[in-house]
């Protein structure tokens, strides 16, 4: 913090003042946006049609008549992050604001097939969010997560016992499946093609699984998981849920979907998942058999400034937070592959932040 001349720079002092704020309060960003859901904001301007007044907006509200001052100053800050647009204009010569969607907004609308509400409902839950607050506890002492010093078991037997959680989560998943599913089938079908069997592992509510099922309907689905998520779920057609421990077996198919699970465990867990994986896959079908990963490869060449690596990085932290999991570089998901005895692997990165890693016995 000193100048050439040994005097403290005061530019450089304010600087990272200004870094250290913004740091500090970035959790004012989240919650905003929180707050603007929870108001249905975005649903509100939607169906007015066109560009909203505030004045308007602030009527369609369900707030205090005490409160309606504030409304341009929760607008103002995710305006800024991106969440709406602004425009001025003249009503009886009075210089009014009026708010439109943007791409982000456009995603948190209820009734939009791949609106995100429901993940930012989990991610933000104060189940999940007071975690975070022994974080460093954790660090000196051998419990093995954040989420068991606060709650004193792990994440998965907590879903299995709060309602609550387990619906938000499976909520969240099922919102973000059905995005990647449009995108992976309309981009990457021919990872689908030539086998007659696959299954989903941890498939959820299978919203990935019909998706695939529709779309392949030579193809029979399974979807597999946890006896508690899948009980009183029905297939029907080429799609069909079994309950049951990826740890112990996973029924016998010609390929396997893995979306959004390994980044949840630790390297250990995952070597064991993998070659429970890879004893499942058969050598039926037009192709040899082979393991479909849908996960991140964390970039070790991108710029610190890349907004991408960044979001990846929140996801590395949640999961060490939450499960113990981790995100890996294409180093560490090779190791695992090889240690779990497959031969080779293919990555695709066609999924935004996510790639699609094809695995070969």
């Amino acid at each position: 913090m000193e100048s050439h001349n040994g005097e403290l720079d005061s530019a450089k002092l304010l600087r990272a003042q200004s870094h250290i704020w913004n740091h500090i309060y970035s959790f004012i960003n989240s919650m905003s946006l929180k707050c603007a859901v929870d108001l249905h904001i975005p649903d509100v301007i939607h169906n007015y049609g066109q560009p909203m007044p505030l004045s308007k907006l602030i009527a369609s509200l369900p707030i205090h008549p005490s409160k309606t001052c504030f409304i341009y100053r929760l607008m103002r800050i995710l305006i800024h992050f991106g969440f709406f647009s602004e425009q001025n204009f003249t009503e009886q010569n009075e210089l009014e604001v009026e708010y439109a969607l943007t791409d982000a907004s456009m995603l948190l609308l209820k009734d939009n097939p791949f609106s995100m509400t429901p993940f930012l409902h989990v991610v933000l839950d104060p189940m999940l969010t007071k975690t975070w607050y022994h974080l460093s506890d954790w660090l000196k002492n051998d419990d093995p997560t954040p989420f068991e010093k606060a709650h004193r078991m792990v994440f998965w037997d907590y879903a299995s016992h709060d309602a609550n959680l387990n619906h938000l989560f499976n909520d969240g998943m099922a919102s973000d499946a059905r995005l990647v599913s449009s995108v992976l089938i309309e981009k990457y079908k021919e990872a689908f093609q030539g086998f007659d069997s696959l299954v989903d592992v941890g498939g959820g509510t299978g919203t990935v699984a019909k998706a695939i099922a529709s779309s392949f309907p030579q193809l029979e689905c399974i979807v597999f998981d946890l006896s508690h998520v899948v009980t009183g779920l029905q297939g029907s057609g080429n799609l069909k849920y079994v309950g049951g421990n990826m740890f112990e077996a996973i029924p016998p198919t010609d390929a396997i979907l893995l979306k959004w699970i390994l980044h949840n465990w630790n390297d250990e867990e995952c070597v064991k998942i993998l070659k429970k994986c890879r004893e499942a896959i058969t050598r039926k079908g037009k192709y040899e058999g082979k393991l479909i990963i849908i996960d991140m490869v964390i970039s070790e060449n991108a710029k610190r400034d890349d907004k991408s690596v960044e979001t990846q990085l929140f996801f590395d932290m949640q999961m060490m937070v939450l499960l113990g999991g981790k995100e890996r570089n294409e180093k560490e998901w090779a190791k695992l592959i090889f240690s779990a005895g497959f031969s080779h692997y293919n990555i695709t990165p066609i999924l935004g932040l996510r790639s699609v890693i094809e695995i070969y016995p």
